[in-house]
């Protein structure tokens, strides 16, 4: 396009950015975008993230009625929980990647259709069989989603406070997400069937596609690069292996074959996805990003959170049905103030971390978690609402809150173009890949605690055992980001 003369008459006078640029943000293409059209950006982005991140938590509650319904044995419904985890983990990094190549757009709504139809087809399953299949097509649908969702956030908004406001949003909506599930799961299971917890999806996704379609603008940075197919095969296969190994010592032990094989076979497999990555010429996950300090250390922790987090909400919610004899309503209701706090916790976080940076908040709120966790660890059987759920979970989700945001911000601040999509990707697999395999471990503790007793006392001791080496795992991951996190947030663009 030519320009008219007086546009480049005066050489001091900045040049306006092409509208029809596809590689810019819809805040920096479109001159005369508003700040009302950029936040409602971000709305689309985070329902998407909601609903993916709700997903995890939401079928907790609905697991004895799956069971029922669907004759799963104890193992299948561990895999209702794992097939979602694990696909939607293994493949974050090829989502973040075709973010960045296809554009963001198209991924968020491819992702978004996959997700939405492989919800119809689980709330519709008739064999246990047809439900794990449609939970892993899920996570695959939400594995292209969810990295598609912080990379429109930060590309919608310019670097400042503004952007930090934004990923606390996004961070609180995620939290949130996970923070709900056993409420909304809890509604659906006692006032229709197990089957809406999937079912709800469909609706809401439609509404946020529409919204989506009309909201969104095309942007990509990585155009001419190819998918690295192979590496998320691998990086799938071995985090797989790895959780169903872990899994196995439930009923198998440490040192049976049927654990052994699979944990050692996995992390081979993840051997040679790292070595493949470091000779592919467009790798999925370019070791070269783990140079970076906040990169790592971030990424490290944030799955210790996502271990936490996710872990909590299992727990909580079989011990308010198992123990306290709480119905699936009464349960997800239980857990409300925990999710309130998480929310508050994530919008708090942009705000201290404006005052004191973002490692000091980041180690408090593993510290806040840490001592929830402890408390949370002396449940009984006989436990109250008040000493054993309210008190514990506020502690909980508020430190995990006040933690996730800027462990999120520290993680994507140096991404270089073209690469956006691959770090909110990394973010979101430390996260959930956390979640899958923390779940996997903390389950086999609880197993372990319970001693093969089944009377409320066992369960509770069982569960408390899991807590407290949640609590021992926040305090390691607190101390992890004492030494490992850059002092300011600018330390992360030199590592």
């Amino acid at each position: 396009m030519v320009q008219a003369p007086s546009e480049t008459s005066d050489p001091r006078k900045p040049r306006k950015p092409r509208i029809s640029d596809p590689t810019l943000p819809a805040t920096l293409a479109d001159p005369v975008a508003r700040p009302a059209r950029t936040w409602l950006v971000v709305f689309a982005a985070c329902a998407g993230q909601f609903l993916v991140v709700l997903d995890v938590s939401v079928v907790n509650v609905a697991l004895p009625s799956m069971r029922a319904d669907l004759g799963l044995s104890t193992t299948g419904l561990q895999w209702v929980l794992n097939a979602y985890s694990i696909a939607f983990a293994g493949f974050m990094l090829l989502g973040g990647r075709a973010a960045d190549i296809f554009g963001r757009k198209s991924t968020f709504l491819f992702g978004l259709g996959l997700f939405t139809a492989a919800s119809l087809a689980g709330g519709l399953a008739q064999e246990g069989w047809q439900l794990l299949a449609a939970r892993a097509v899920q996570g695959l649908g939400a594995a292209v989603l969810a990295p598609a969702t912080l990379t429109i956030v930060t590309a919608a908004v310019p670097a400042g406070a503004a952007r930090t406001r934004a990923i606390g949003t996004w961070s609180a909506v995620g939290a949130a997400g996970g923070a709900a599930g056993g409420f909304v799961g809890g509604v659906l299971t006692d006032l229709l069937s197990w089957r809406w917890v999937l079912l709800i999806n469909v609706p809401i996704g439609a509404l946020v596609l529409l919204g989506a379609v009309i909201w969104l603008r095309e942007s990509r940075d990585g155009a001419g690069r190819k998918l690295d197919l192979p590496g998320a095969i691998l990086v799938t296969g071995g985090l797989a292996a790895v959780a169903y190994g872990i899994v196995s010592t439930e009923h198998s032990g440490w040192t049976a074959p049927g654990t052994l094989l699979p944990l050692f076979g996995g992390l081979a497999v993840l051997g040679l996805f790292v070595a493949v990555e470091a000779r592919t010429a467009a790798p999925l996950m370019p070791l070269r990003l783990f140079r970076s300090r906040a990169v790592s250390a971030a990424n490290a922790t944030m799955m210790i959170i996502g271990s936490a987090s996710f872990s909590m909400w299992f727990f909580m919610t079989v011990y308010a049905q198992n123990v306290l004899g709480y119905t699936p309503l009464e349960a997800g209701l239980a857990l409300v103030p925990s999710s309130v706090s998480v929310i508050v916790g994530s919008k708090l976080a942009p705000l201290l971390m404006a005052r004191v940076g973002a490692r000091p908040i980041a180690v408090i709120g593993a510290l806040i978690a840490a001592t929830g966790f402890g408390w949370q660890s002396l449940m009984t059987a006989d436990g109250t609402f008040l000493a054993s759920i309210l008190g514990p979970g506020i502690l909980m989700m508020m430190g995990i809150g006040l933690a996730a945001t800027p462990l999120a911000s520290l993680a994507t601040v140096g991404a270089e173009p073209g690469e956006s999509g691959l770090v909110s990707g990394l973010v979101n697999t430390s996260r959930t890949m956390g979640g899958a395999l923390g779940l996997a471990i903390f389950s086999t503790v609880a197993a372990a605690g319970m001693a093969g007793g089944t009377t409320p006392a066992d369960l509770a001791a069982g569960y408390g055992l899991a807590f407290r080496t949640g609590a021992g795992l926040l305090l390691f991951g607190a101390v992890v980001m004492l030494f490992w996190l850059p002092r300011r947030t600018e330390a992360s663009t030199t590592g």
